[in-house]
């Protein structure tokens, strides 16, 4: 038992506060709304790290594509594409971000087009205090989320 012990000692490291931490999830927010963006973030900003925030969908393609999130969260009316569009071209890209809309929209057709284009949730934005960071849960782990409204 000693001898267990000693080679323990011998090659453990003692790491730093910085290195016990848990790395947040990165996040990428494409929203043309600055009112909605900073409600987002307050939601998120405890256990996630937004990485950038876009206000139309050409830039939500350059910079999922550049920063490779773990999550792209979009909403669909947008200028210059729309959510739609952006998610298209990242799946086609095979990106590994989880894709969720959040979006105002409680119409079934957009539902079906959001998953269409790829999404792994639809997060109606009334319900995104209660629904949104369980929908990043959810979709991480391969699972699908929709907003209560729809079911």
């Amino acid at each position: 038992m000693r001898a267990a012990r000693t080679f323990w000692s011998e090659r453990s490291t003692v790491l730093s506060p910085k290195e016990l931490s848990v790395q947040k999830l990165r996040v990428v927010l494409a929203d043309d709304h600055p009112e909605m963006i900073a409600r987002i973030i307050r939601i998120l900003d405890d256990e996630f790290e937004i990485i950038d925030v876009v206000e139309n969908g050409d830039n939500a393609v350059g910079a999922v594509l550049a920063l490779d999130p773990d999550i792209f969260l979009t909403d669909i009316s947008m200028p210059r594409r729309n959510g739609f569009q952006a998610a298209r071209i990242i799946q086609e890209a095979k990106c590994r971000a989880k894709i969720i809309f959040l979006t105002i929209h409680e119409d079934r057709d957009l539902i079906a087009a959001a998953f269409s284009a790829g999404a792994a949730g639809y997060v109606v934005k009334r319900c995104m205090s209660t629904d949104l960071v369980s929908a990043i849960h959810m979709a991480l782990k391969g699972r699908v989320f929709v907003s209560d409204f729809a079911r």
